[in-house]
């Protein structure tokens, strides 16, 4: 082979060679530093195709994408001064490219353990504000919030923005459980001693209003009775008036003969009185 062809080769392996360093792609989750003779020249993170001198610019692509950050389990301390082991993790995506490359040299472990910091930071201000209670119970999405408010401004120092923060368990330390444990069951037993007590008092209410009920009820229906009774008594003795009126011997007569059945109920009933005793009036003979 000539060396005209030889050299012909090499001008166009060499211009491939260029043209390939001449591009550089930018995808749809990608941001992209131009750099010219080491400072940074451009931050156009617009996807597609985009030109670049050879040896001159050099060009750093990072993914902007959600990137997680794992913590391992942290002690932190509440307002009552007890220690709770915490275990989270956080959601972040580069925001600003350039700060991220000049804050931590655009490496993603560095930025981790820094934005670890900042939330780690975060959380312990916010758990010494609260109890072990407000810790474990439903307040999370309220804590996940302020976390995100406090920790932002920092992580924008990184270029970084903290998209959301996730508290995944809280536990308590095994020297602290016991005692903790303890106040639980006693809080629950007063809990439980009030609402009994609270139970009492209202039955004996209950029992008292049916008693009284009871009483009232029981007096208005002797009440009624006796006004029966009298009413009863009353028409009996008109009627006996009546039936007197009509024929006085009769009557008379009949009220003796319920006098005796009265006073002879049984055989052998024995009853002593004078002879001309008006009791036994029709007992003697007529004239």
């Amino acid at each position: 082979m000539s060396r005209n062809s030889l050299t012909v080769i090499a001008v166009l392996l060499l211009i491939v060679f260029l043209s390939f360093s001449s591009v550089y792609t930018v995808g749809q989750a990608d941001k992209a530093i131009k750099f010219q003779l080491g400072e940074i020249l451009d931050t156009d993170s617009t996807p597609g195709l985009h030109f670049k001198i050879p040896f001159i610019n050099k060009v750093k692509i990072y993914d902007a994408r959600l990137l997680t950050l794992e913590s391992k389990p942290e002690r932190f301390l509440t307002s009552e001064k007890k220690n709770v082991i915490v275990d989270y993790f956080a959601k972040w995506k580069i925001k600003d490219v350039a700060k991220f490359y000049t804050s931590v040299q655009g490496d993603v472990t560095t930025a981790n353990i820094q934005l670890g910091q900042i939330v780690q930071s975060a959380m312990k201000d916010e758990f010494s504000k609260r109890t072990i209670r407000e810790v474990v119970s439903s307040e999370r999405d309220q804590i996940r919030d302020i976390l995100i408010v406090a920790a932002n401004p920092s992580a924008e120092k990184l270029g970084i923005e903290i998209v959301d923060v996730r508290i995944m368990r809280v536990e308590l330390p095994g020297e602290v459980s016991s005692s903790v444990f303890r106040r639980m069951e006693s809080e629950r037993a007063r809990v439980a001693r009030d609402f009994r007590s609270r139970g009492a008092e209202m039955a004996e209410r209950i029992r008292a209003d049916a008693d009284r009920q009871r009483e009232v009820i029981l007096g208005d229906a002797y009440r009624d009775a006796e006004l029966k009774r009298g009413e009863g008594d009353a028409t009996a003795a008109e009627i006996y008036a009546q039936a007197y009126g009509k024929d006085k011997n009769f009557f008379s007569f009949y009220r003796s003969l319920a006098a005796y059945k009265q006073a002879f109920k049984k055989e052998g009933d024995t009853i002593v009185l004078e002879p001309d005793s008006e009791f036994f009036q029709y007992f003697k003979k007529s004239k």
